[in-house]
């Protein structure tokens, strides 16, 4: 059996493979060229209309993210009962994790000649849901490895282990991309080699986590009726929600906050590109940024955390962003700005990240936390759907990505407004 240090190591591990595909394919490079891939299968009035349905080009990633977001809110809490009473949680990571990086590497087959940024749509919906699939396993294994006491601490070395990795593949994927465009050759065939890289990266490094990690206890004889009960389970995880307030004013406020957190992440390539007119060499560059200053931020925020209580460092986190989203608006014009702000997201996207998952951890009932954590994932980690449909509909009626980007400020606001009413929960109890 693993020691608990080697089983920590095998769930950092697994930030380190899936984070790649939040960087290199979500952040990075799928939004601007998806978005290029739709503008190529444009009509004269400059629109594109998948499934007869009009829109700008620049919404259609946007709005896939919604698509898979909303599925998720079925498929979730389903996947969160059936590995909470089947206890078969690196089974269903494994199984999670390899759809998603199988998905990833079928975006290779994205094409600016073709113009199939259906297909490409279709793969990333699959991609992102499977990710998140995934990740709600990931974030149960917490309470399994470290006690409430240690949790904001372990959370954020996570998280710092996610951007690093990131980070790493990142940088390989820049200095890639950058040798081909000195070189004058064509950059497509790079942009989909990310995506084949990111996907074997994804699935290598989860092999190496289901190794060291260990389920907590055997299955049992409630397996047999969990895909059953499952399906009644989104409904039953609400109504048990609702017994505990402070979980669920928790809940809402980090659905909110969180959304508009993942919209920026989501579409800040897409902004830079289309708003700012900035090359994909420049938005990689402030993205590795972002990855590696994140590391710092995230265990900041730790420090933070133990000196004025995990909410309050939440809430500074928050005023940060809101900073982030007027800065966007109002002052952003030029490549050093746009390094700038990406420094200022990095520190409190590290710690709001980490900080929001280990103060969930605690508020949650013991034995329900797959069960608690799909519903917490459905506005985690890029796969929120209000924000990026918000985002697409400003974009839409106002033709302004800086428009679209305020929008967001609702949200923000919004979030921190209930958080501030949320009680600071007890180290070693639920609400």
């Amino acid at each position: 059996m693993p020691t608990m240090k080697t089983q920590r190591l095998g769930w950092y591990v697994y930030d380190w493979a899936n984070s790649a595909f939040s960087t290199s394919v979500v952040t990075v490079f799928l939004g601007p060229y998806l978005t290029n891939v739709a503008e190529t299968a444009a009509n004269t009035a400059g629109q594109i209309t998948p499934f007869g349905i009009p829109m700008h080009p620049g919404s259609w990633f946007s709005y896939c993210i919604a698509v898979s977001v909303i599925l998720q809110v079925f498929v979730l809490p389903p996947i969160g009962a059936i590995v909470d009473r089947s206890h078969r949680k690196r089974l269903s990571l494994a199984l999670w994790a390899f759809l998603g990086a199988g998905a990833t590497i079928g975006l290779a087959v994205l094409s600016a000649d073709t113009g199939n940024y259906i297909i490409g749509g279709l793969f990333f919906i699959i991609a992102n849901l499977s990710f998140g699939a995934s990740v709600v396993v990931a974030n149960s294994f917490l309470n399994d490895l470290a006690t409430p006491e240690e949790r904001d601490s372990v959370s954020s070395r996570g998280w710092a282990f996610g951007y690093l990795g990131g980070g790493l593949l990142l940088l390989a994927h820049l200095l890639w991309f950058s040798s081909a465009k000195d070189s004058g050759g064509p950059v497509e065939p790079v942009i989909q080699g990310v995506f084949l890289t990111t996907g074997i990266w994804w699935a290598l490094f989860t092999f190496v986590s289901i190794m060291l990690l260990r389920d907590k206890v055997p299955a049992h004889t409630h397996e047999k009726h969990a895909l059953r009960q499952s399906f009644k389970q989104l409904f039953t995880t609400l109504r048990d929600l609702a017994q505990y307030p402070q979980t669920l004013r928790f809940f809402i406020a980090y659905l909110l906050y969180n959304d508009a957190i993942q919209t920026v992440i989501a579409m800040a390539s897409v902004y830079g590109a289309e708003e700012l007119g900035l090359g994909l060499d420049v938005l990689t560059q402030a993205i590795l940024l972002v990855q590696f200053v994140a590391i710092g931020g995230s265990l900041i925020f730790a420090w933070l955390a133990d000196r004025i209580n995990t909410k309050r460092a939440i809430i500074v986190g928050l005023y940060g962003w809101c900073a982030v989203l007027f800065a966007a608006f109002f002052w952003v014009s030029t490549a050093t700005h746009f390094f700038i702000l990406a420094a200022v997201i990095a520190i409190v996207m590290g710690g709001t990240q980490a900080l929001s998952r280990s103060m969930f951890s605690r508020m949650i009932p013991t034995g329900k936390e797959a069960e608690y954590f799909s519903l917490y994932e459905i506005s985690d980690k890029g796969t929120s759907w209000i924000g990026p449909l918000a985002f697409g509909l400003a974009l839409t009626l106002s033709n302004s990505y800086r428009w679209a980007v305020l929008s967001l400020i609702i949200f923000m606001v919004a979030g921190l407004v209930v958080l501030m009413g949320v009680k600071q929960p007890n180290k070693d109890s639920i609400s």
